[in-house]
């Protein structure tokens, strides 16, 4: 390790606040160098189309009887890895107090591994870089994102599939802890994963972690502008960027929110609490509502997501050749995030989402979250609340506004539609008992703790902070 780059936390308390005020210069210094350090916007662009071009995967849909190595399970009917390993698609029945629809059954992916998702940053020419990997998934629209220096499954990094070790995995394996600025366990999409946790993960590491060819150094100042370019920075690397502590937290006006901390707290605390929501296995056979065909298993309105299985062949992968079933959600989603100047300082309009995969009943999420095309057979009093104010935005309060991909293992061609909407100052400050304005700064708390926001609710985080 670079004995000049100094430990980023200490035991003393003043010490250790010095540090946090040293490691938010270093981190706004990161954001402002918008062109780059190592290397600009330019040859990064060029680099990252010709990864595309080297790392282009072969993907075809296929019918179930051809995966290889997949089984469903006689009885349940449960799609599962011959090694019980990786990931299963399974059935839970699901009955709740949350939304227009309280009792309904669906399949779900089950994989109970934690994975890492981490990105190495390092200081090069006095500005810190984060290691950035171009990396193609099955799902992906588009092939190749810029990924996480690290996006592995615990199968992938104790290699059960018997492929090559995930490099840079040492940096994240039990780091020394002066050197990590972010590690806290985050959730996944809890309408498709039931429970599925990873480790989100940034450690500082030395000038002997060099960026291989299939990786390049970045500055913050330019992921953030990537952010905005459609399907390019993939959803593991926005929930990770998200974690970085907020280098603007330590603004004269940060902790002027609307609501203090201990409220904010307690008003999730009393939404878990009141909220109810059961989900029981269920074989996936038995899953009503839902049929299997040759094909896909879908549901018999041809609404939510079907399961489809791929074929796959990469030279350039751990594993060279592979199928696997992939989750394909039917529609485009929305992801929206209301903000609204309150006291002159930012606010951000965060709702109390219920999701059957989650493992603490609620967690905060967008305003509006949600597939338009899966409400047009509800009644339209039963439609997300605030969605016609996102869906009749100008486009001079539309703030941020960018089609980004979600996760490429295990999704096929889901994207969501992720926008921040300033509102007038005659927006209701009032808000519904689901639903509370959250500073920034307020945001950038709860990120540091687990089950708080979700994913979407992360990206839109990393959204916020390339805002002027």
């Amino acid at each position: 390790m670079d004995s000049t780059v100094e430990p980023l936390r200490s035991s003393g308390p003043a010490l250790s606040s010095r540090r946090a005020v040293a490691l938010s210069s270093r981190l706004a210094a990161s954001a402002l160098a918008t062109d780059g350090g190592v290397m600009s916007n330019e040859a990064f662009h060029a680099w990252f189309e010709e990864r595309q071009r080297t790392h282009a995967l072969k993907v075809s849909r296929i019918a179930f009887e051809e995966l290889r190595g997949w089984n469903f399970a006689p009885g349940s009917g449960n799609l599962r890895h011959d090694s019980g390993r990786f990931f299963s698609i399974e059935g839970i029945r699901v009955r709740s107090d949350y939304g227009p629809v309280r009792e309904w059954c669906q399949p779900i992916i089950h994989q109970p591994e934690i994975g890492v998702l981490g990105i190495a940053v390092r200081e090069i020419d006095g500005v810190l870089h984060c290691l950035m990997q171009a990396k193609p998934e099955p799902g992906n629209i588009n092939g190749v994102q810029l990924s996480p220096t690290v996006q592995a499954t615990k199968s992938n990094y104790t290699r059960v599939h018997g492929g090559s070790a995930v490099p840079y995995m040492d940096c994240f394996i039990d780091p020394d802890p002066r050197r990590v600025l972010a590690d806290v366990l985050q959730s996944e999409q809890g309408s498709w994963f039931f429970r599925k946790r990873n480790r989100n993960m940034v450690v500082e590491v030395g000038p002997e972690v060099e960026a291989g060819e299939d990786f390049c150094w970045v500055t913050l100042g330019q992921l953030g502008a990537l952010l905005r370019h459609p399907d390019l920075v993939n959803m593991d690397a926005r929930t990770v960027l998200s974690c970085i502590p907020d280098w603007r937290a330590g603004s004269s006006t940060a902790n002027a929110g609307l609501h203090s901390d201990t409220e904010i707290r307690s008003w999730v605390t009393t939404r878990r609490a009141r909220h109810e929501i059961t989900t029981e296995p269920l074989p996936l056979r038995e899953a009503a509502g839902w049929r299997r065909s040759d094909e896909a298993i879908s549901h018999e309105s041809g609404l939510f997501f079907s399961i489809v299985a791929v074929d796959v062949s990469s030279h350039r992968r751990e594993v060279p050749a592979w199928s696997q079933p992939l989750l394909e959600p039917h529609g485009l989603g929305i992801a929206a995030l209301l903000v609204k100047r309150i006291g002159g300082v930012p606010h951000a309009l965060l709702s109390a989402r219920v999701e059957p995969g989650f493992l603490d009943v609620v967690e905060l999420g967008p305003t509006v979250q949600c597939t338009p095309e899966s409400y047009a057979h509800l009644h339209a009093a039963d439609r997300p609340r605030y969605l016609d104010a996102v869906l009749d935005r100008g486009p001079e309060r539309t703030l941020f506004d960018a089609v980004l991909s979600e996760e490429g293992g295990r999704f096929r061609h889901a994207r969501s539609r992720y926008l921040i909407i300033e509102v007038d100052e005659g927006f209701p400050t009032e808000a519904p008992e689901d639903f509370r304005w959250v500073t920034l700064c307020q945001a950038d708390e709860l990120l540091k703790y687990s089950h708080y926001l979700n994913v979407q609710a992360r990206t839109l985080v990393a959204g916020m902070r390339t805002l002027p």
